[in-house]
């Protein structure tokens, strides 16, 4: 079906922002940066499900607005954290930074209503290059050298991207961005996959998170932590539901980040192991690809990206306003920084599924979705790691933040926090209680109706809302929940001095990766080396000798023959400038005889060859 009215593409306002922005001298240019988002949530709100922006590019059908419900929901909280996320920067006075983050919102809408590979590819690489400067921007060597880091890996998922799409179209031509089977799958479907799982930091793909994250500027981490991840979740959504390898996958990442996340120091470190763990439960409720997981995943990736976003929030404002994210350096700022805490907490018992707040209503609905689908092990594991969550992030880090044994810190000098950093955290803390209490407002967002069927679900065209068959108020699901946390938090109170955090740097993956790319370049280094030297060697007792004996052969040719052409010119031209001196004597007669002379010449000549 192609559709002709009722879209407005909410990519636009960001990309004119970007470009408007470096001419704009005048004052009040801050405020240009709110209209994207505003005009992004009426665009949302007002879209009817169908095809827009089709064009037909040199035999290339293109497809810029695919909308139906999966679309949608993602749209919809990226509008929401948008705004949010810009309010929280209102104060930079950077317009470099507004830029790279308005062409990276611009890149995640465009990547969530393409409709062909060639068009998702675009937005794709855009969203790596704007996501890249938020990194740079915060303008220190470890960030600068955090930011190389993140683009080399993501500049190696964009590559499979392109090799699968590519290989793809050779072989059935066509660009379609749809489901895809996991019984058919060919090699080329492998390598999109993968692609995709290095944004969704599917370990052991996942090490760029933890290492550029918490290097990027205080707001620029908040808007990389809710785009680049949840951005590849619902492309594998959109390609890759039913695939089990991402259930398993899924869970690993669950487990794998709330272990590190509890071993950290840096709070935006822990933040970012996390992000790890929570988008596990998405990738893990995907490969499932039951209505239930899928929907599961969905609304899982709207709540993380708040309380996400919130966590950072407070999180950048600690360091903002202290200097420091460490936790073995902070402690004992509840009373100096009591909204900040208050927000903070708030987050930390949403990521922890507590009862009263969005993550209750998301992260339940996936670990049901996987008991249900008789994946009771995968259920298992994402409970474990839900423990681990409330341990390291709803416990841990606010503890040792903002008490942690320590008395009122009094003598740190905090920096003034702006008033739009609270508009903002107020913002995201409001959402996060108002979907926990009323679970309604995201699940009629829900693409996928729970119906009778096998195979994986296919998203609904009707943008309405409709029973998902869920609800997670029950006297079971609360009392579980309450249990679990409960439990949780006697346990941290008994080793809270033993998981006391240390100034350390743990490391992941990346000791891999630097092992391996060592191997690497000593691998092309060494034989390169040896060539050269063998190249040298040749040279000085061959190509040195008969460079010599060439220039000395050039040297002769340049004193007998050049020079002797030359400085014969040269003499004769100088011999007759002498005789033509002297001729010129001054004297009347003798020019008169020398023209009497050469007449009679002429005469002569003329007389006898007549």
């Amino acid at each position: 079906m192609t559709a002709t009215s009722s879209f407005l593409h909410p990519m636009i306002g960001f990309l004119a922002v970007a470009l408007i922005l470096p001419m704009w001298k005048a004052r009040g240019w801050k405020w240009l940066i709110l209209f994207p988002p505003l005009i992004a949530i009426a665009a949302v709100l007002g879209m009817d499900s169908g095809s827009y922006w089709q064009f037909n590019y040199l035999g290339v059908d293109l497809t810029l607005g695919r909308v139906d419900k999966l679309s949608v929901i993602f749209a919809h909280v990226f509008a929401v954290q948008g705004l949010i996320g810009f309010i929280f920067a209102l104060h930079l006075k950077d317009k470099y930074q507004h830029i790279a983050a308005s062409l990276y919102v611009g890149g995640a809408f465009g990547c969530v209503f393409a409709g062909d590979y060639l068009t998702l590819f675009i937005f794709w690489e855009l969203m790596s290059v704007a996501s890249t400067f938020l990194v740079w921007l915060n303008l220190s060597d470890v960030s600068t050298r955090a930011g190389f880091r993140y683009f080399a890996f993501h500049t190696l998922g964009g590559l499979l991207l392109l090799a699968g799409l590519l290989l793809r179209y050779g072989d059935i031509g066509s660009f379609a961005f749809t489901a895809i089977d996991p019984m058919n799958a060919n090699y080329y479907d492998w390598l999109i996959m993968l692609g995709f799982c290095v944004n969704a930091a599917v370990v052991p793909l996942h090490a760029w998170l933890p290492d550029a994250y918490p290097e990027g500027s205080v707001t620029g981490s908040v808007f990389m932590s809710a785009f680049t991840t949840k951005t590849a979740v619902y492309v594998l959504a959109r390609a890759f539901g039913g695939w089990e390898v991402l259930a398993v996958a899924g869970v690993v990442m669950a487990l794998y980040g709330v272990f590190y996340a509890t071993i950290e120091n840096n709070a935006r470190r822990i933040l970012s192991y996390h992000i790890v763990s929570q988008v596990g439960y998405m990738v893990a409720g995907v490969g499932i690809g039951t209505a239930m997981t899928m929907n599961g995943a969905c609304a899982h990736a709207y709540a993380h990206i708040l309380y996400k976003g919130l966590l950072f929030m407070t999180t950048g404002t600690l360091l903002y306003a202290c200097g420091t994210a460490k936790l073995s350096e902070l402690g004992g700022l509840a009373a100096r920084m009591p909204w900040v805490m208050i927000c903070y907490v708030v987050a930390g018992l949403s990521i922890s599924g507590m009862p009263l707040f969005n993550g209750f209503i998301s992260k339940t609905m996936t670990i049901t979705g996987a008991a249900q689908a008789h994946h009771t092990w995968l259920a298992l594991g994402m409970e474990v790691a839900a423990v681990g969550t409330f341990l390291s992030v709803g416990i841990k880090l606010p503890y040792f933040a903002f008490w942690g044994g320590k008395p009122v810190d009094k003598t740190r000098k905090i920096k003034p926090i702006p008033t739009n950093m609270y508009i903002a955290m107020f913002m995201g803390a409001g959402l996060c209680l108002l979907q926990g209490i009323f679970p309604g407002l995201l699940y009629n967002l829900l693409p996928y109706e729970v119906v009778g069927g096998h195979g994986v679900p296919e998203p609904s065209q009707i943008l309405a809302g409709f029973d998902v068959g869920y609800v997670p108020w029950t006297t079971g699901h609360v009392l579980a929940s309450v249990l679990l946390l409960g439990f949780t938090g006697i346990a941290f109170y008994n080793v809270r001095n033993i998981i006391k955090p240390h100034p350390s740097r743990n490391l992941d993956f990346d000791f891999l990766y630097r092992v391996i790319g060592n191997m690497v370049r000593r691998l092309i280094s060494l034989p390169l080396a040896a060539i050269d030297g063998v190249w040298t060697s040749v040279y000085r007792v061959v190509g040195l000798k008969w460079l010599m004996g060439f220039a000395k052969g050039a040297s002769i040719f340049d004193r007998r023959a050049i020079d002797g052409v030359v400085d014969g010119s040269a003499y004769t031209v100088r011999g007759i400038g002498r005789t033509t001196a002297k001729a010129q004597t001054g004297a009347l007669q003798d020019y008169l005889a020398f023209a009497v002379l050469l007449g009679l010449g002429i005469f002569a000549l003329i007389w006898f060859t007549a």
